[in-house]
């Protein structure tokens, strides 16, 4: 037997870690004068910067940091839209050798406090538009360092310790800061609810990050220098990965703080922008938009779409205007996308509606992933390949989480017999592409954000009045799915709905609040378990009517 090992070790010739900061590095030297990001409101922000420039501000961002004490694994968190401090904030705090916190803009003044004081960040990068939430988080974090990053968009009162640009101008020096020394290090740290309605935190590596990002160049087969538009929060998955994914490729990062149809129509005509991501709603809104924009568009334009399948009428719409959506799927423990309903040329024959059924698959593995399953429940056995056997979606590959930080047992119970479980069941098909089916989360999916059930019905359960409640998801032509609320109230008590609105919206944020609330008896087994799948049946009539219910309303109850 030859001998491969001896005195051919790794050292620092043969090998260094993967990171995604090497890609700001090669552009900034290869491509020093090409645009890295345009920030365009047509109003008040007009603002472009080539690389160089980037990662000059990302060096002085890192120094700035490390000169407020962040040190190795400490966490900086930063509340952000998609802005240019959003983009550098992708490279500088990791070279500062801190961990990215991501938040998203969407949580409610809770969610947010538990996820600051969980990841026990020492530095918060508050934008203007949640000036009043700083006096909160100020007077919860006595210790915290707030950043105020200021916008011409936004005239608010200035607060925090500095502005982000004073955070910037600190830096008298381009050379404090770090590559990690190990790929394994932890490059963020990213939120998602959990069924129990409690945040996980998602911790990623530099070796998935790095490896994610060159994933979505080969899945989309994204050439040099393409325009990239921000649809996508940058707060999710940091953003599928993109920021390193556009370094990369030396591309543009075209910022854009809101979601407006006929602003993003009238960025893609004049900045010829070439990719986007977004979910279901966003695309449902460009293709809703204003004919006369859509009409200056004059070339092609690639997006993805992740959640819900691309529908038939909306496929036909983004055709017609010269897109191409490909449908992605993946999950925050996974980076983002992982996987990708990779299209086959004869799928160009078929007719819109054959096209979309195909399309409405999740598809197959990334190019870096290594697997991608539906096993059998309790069993690493796959589901037979014939689109009928149900299992649960199983993921294993180097674009997974590291684990959820302090939860030994989730993590454990995560990566269970080498594969990551999913939570979502789904069948695999003769050709091999496979398809989610439903949930064994009951996660409601609400503008692409994430929805916890047992979160909102915990909120439900803080009223007296309420003996038992459920909540499950409705379909909806504009946001996918809608949390919608059945309520079962104590024998001789007194409530309107207008008062459990009113309650909802004290305790979640505005995306969680049931949009129905109805009041029934709650069907349950024997044992007293809420049978969950007669309330779906009953939620799915509102996609289609008005519902007519009273207070008095009531769902079939279980033998």
């Amino acid at each position: 037997m030859t001998d491969f090992h001896t005195g051919l070790g790794k050292n620092p010739a043969n090998h260094q870690p993967l990171t995604p900061i090497d890609f700001i590095i090669r552009s900034a030297a290869v491509y020093p004068q090409q645009t890295a990001i345009i920030y365009d409101d047509l109003e008040h922000n007009q603002l472009t910067q080539t690389w160089d420039e980037t990662y000059t501000r990302c060096r002085q961002l890192s120094d700035g940091l490390r000169k407020l004490g962040i040190d190795k694994n400490d966490t900086v968190a930063v509340m952000l839209p998609n802005t240019p401090a959003m983009v550098e904030s992708a490279f500088g705090v990791p070279m500062s050798g801190g961990v990215l916190c991501t938040l998203n803009t969407r949580l409610d003044i809770n969610a947010l406090t538990f996820c600051v004081q969980h990841s026990e960040a020492k530095v918060l990068i508050m934008d203007s538009e949640f000036a009043d939430l700083a006096e909160i988080i100020d007077e919860t974090f006595p210790n915290l360092i707030v950043i105020h990053a200021t916008d011409d968009a936004i005239d608010v009162e200035r607060f925090g310790k500095m502005t982000y640009e004073e955070l910037i101008a600190s830096s008298d020096r381009l050379d404090n800061w770090e590559k990690p020394l190990d790929e394994w290090d932890a490059i963020s740290l990213n939120y998602t609810s959990g069924t129990t309605g409690t945040p996980k935190g998602v911790v990623y590596h530099h070796r998935g990050a790095a490896l994610n990002a060159v994933s979505n160049i080969l899945d989309w087969d994204m050439p040099k220098q393409p325009v990239y538009l921000w649809t996508l929060p940058m707060f999710h998955c940091n953003g599928w990965c993109f920021p390193w994914t556009i370094a990369e490729r030396a591309g543009v990062n075209v910022c854009l703080r809101k979601i407006d149809a006929d602003l993003i129509l009238q960025l893609i005509a004049k900045h010829k922008i070439t990719h986007y991501c977004a979910a279901p709603i966003v695309h449902n809104m460009i293709a809703g938009g204003n004919a006369e924009y859509k009409n200056a568009i004059e070339h092609q334009v690639k997006g993805w779409v992740a959640g819900a399948p691309p529908s038939e009428a909306m496929l036909a719409q983004m055709e017609s205007m010269g897109f191409h959506i490909s449908h992605v799927y993946g999950l925050t423990e996974v980076y983002g996308p992982v996987t990708v309903c990779a299209e086959q040329p004869e799928w160009d024959e078929l007719d819109v509606a054959e096209r979309a059924q195909k399309k409405s698959r999740q598809g197959v593995r990334s190019h870096l992933m290594t697997g991608f399953e539906v096993l059998k429940q309790g069993s690493t056995e796959p589901v037979a390949a014939d689109g009928e056997e149900m299992g649960e979606l199983a993921l294993r590959g180097n674009m997974i989480m590291k684990g959820y930080l302090k939860s030994r047992k989730s993590t454990e119970e995560a990566f269970a017999d080498g594969w990551f479980r999913t939570g979502d069941l789904g069948v695999k098909y003769p050709d091999g592409y496979i398809k989610i089916m439903d949930r064994l989360k009951d996660i409601i999916i609400s503008g692409g954000e994430n929805v916890s059930s047992i979160e909102i019905e915990n909120v439900l359960y803080k009223m007296p009045e309420i003996q038992s409640c459920a909540v499950v998801a409705a379909p909806h032509d504009k946001w996918g799915e809608i949390p919608v609320a059945f309520v079962e109230i104590h024998p001789g008590s007194t409530l309107q709905r207008d008062t459990v609105t009113k309650h909802c919206k004290q305790h979640l944020a505005g995306f969680k609040v049931p949009k129905y609330i109805i009041f029934a008896e709650i069907p349950k087994t024997s044992t007293g378990k809420v049978q969950k799948f007669e309330l779906r049946q009953a939620a799915k009539s509102l996609a289609h009517e008005t519902p007519k219910v009273s207070p008095s309303a009531t769902v079939p109850t279980a033998e």
